[in-house]
């Protein structure tokens, strides 16, 4: 079975970015959005049928809750047949000046953004090993190439789930299932609704369209997208910035 054959499967049914690129990935296929509050979905399934999907479905979904994540990919299994991609779009930011005072609000951010990827990511891996087919889509981000003071909660979050997808994907090769790691930069949508804009930002719509081109490339990309292509040179240079220099930049 090829991926494009198989339900399009968004674990964060309301993320934008992950709506975007389920959007373009709809076209005669299934869609199953898995998402807390799944009943409230209707905008969501109305817009892919627009978009060309065959049918979409709605299932609950709490990433945190890590002892019910198998036995919801097994309903949508049993329900929808085999998986041909799943996109991992699910992530909280958090409060930065909260989370330095409050040890549990730090916990939930590393939680939700590292903890809930792995555990996640090791059932959909051994799933579609098994059925030896299938395609998965992480989001990481730059903040997690060298993480920065000014959200350094978050960006150890997301350099862990970096590393962890990095071997992942390592690991599957051969399997006929490939991992497609995405590492944006600042998305300007609802999670940073309020916060001033970094440099080289985009928006949920450009980094969907980047990552469904990588997909499309298959097995003769990387396996590593970078939204937008720039932030690649700019965070090699960033490396190298003295440290003091680097605790003072803003997020």
């Amino acid at each position: 079975m090829s991926a494009a054959s198989g339900a399009v499967v968004v674990l964060g049914g309301r993320s934008e970015i992950g709506l975007e690129l389920a959007g373009l990935l709809a076209p005669g296929r299934v869609v199953v959005l898995a998402a807390r509050r799944s009943g409230d979905l209707d905008h969501e399934r109305v817009s892919l049928l627009d978009s060309g999907a065959t049918a979409v479905h709605a299932v609950e979904f709490d990433a945190d809750d890590l002892t019910a994540q198998e036995s919801v990919l097994d309903g949508i299994t049993a329900a929808h047949g085999p998986i041909g991609t799943v996109v991992v779009s699910f992530g909280i930011l958090g409060d930065q000046s909260t989370a330095e005072a409050d040890a549990e609000h730090a916990v939930s951010i590393v939680h939700t953004d590292y903890v809930a990827h792995v555990a996640v990511l090791t059932h959909l891996a051994n799933r579609l090993r098994r059925q030896g087919s299938g395609e998965i889509v992480v989001f990481s981000s730059v903040a997690g190439v060298r993480v920065r003071r000014a959200n350094y909660v978050y960006g150890s979050a997301k350099a862990g789930l970096d590393g962890f997808a990095s071997g992942l994907a390592d690991a599957l090769a051969g399997s006929g299932v490939r991992l497609l790691l995405v590492r944006p930069g600042f998305v300007v949508g609802r999670m940073t609704e309020g916060m001033s804009p970094a440099p080289f930002s985009s928006t949920p719509a450009q980094v969907a369209n980047a990552t469904a081109r990588a997909l499309r490339r298959g097995r003769g990309g990387s396996g590593e997208v970078w939204v937008p292509g720039v932030l690649r040179p700019v965070f090699f240079a960033m490396r190298l910035l003295p440290r003091a220099i680097w605790r003072r930049l803003p997020r």
